[in-house]
């Protein structure tokens, strides 16, 4: 009797640790990988960083302007009364007085009309 050819058979263990090398991706393009996703992560982060550096400068900038609105308003505030009150005619009346001004008289007043003559 003739045995059929006999298929070569690999050994179960080092089957089975070739197929587990061929489904494992190789370390370096892991490794590769990884890297990437940590350069990007830092990118977005220092991203966010500038943004929020950026934002901070702006927040200073605007509390300034702020105040410095606020003192103008205040300095607005007080010329306008130092105005009123210099226009007072009381003021304006013993300004007059101290200058040699005095009122005129109510029975040699004339008006003058500049403008089309009524009839």
């Amino acid at each position: 009797m003739t045995t059929p050819a006999a298929a070569p058979v690999e050994a179960p263990a080092a089957a089975r640790i070739a197929r587990r090398r061929a489904a494992q991706p190789r370390g370096g393009a892991l490794v590769t990988g990884g890297v990437a996703w940590i350069v990007a992560v830092a990118v977005l982060l220092a991203g966010i960083v500038a943004v929020n550096v950026s934002v901070l400068r702006l927040n200073v900038r605007l509390s300034e302007k702020e105040r410095e609105r606020a003192q103008l308003q205040a300095q607005i505030a007080q010329l306008q009364l130092r105005s009123s009150s210099a226009a007072s005619p009381g003021l304006i009346a013993r300004a007059a007085q101290r200058s040699g001004l005095v009122p005129a008289d109510a029975a040699h007043t004339t008006y003058v009309f500049l403008g089309p003559r009524r009839r």
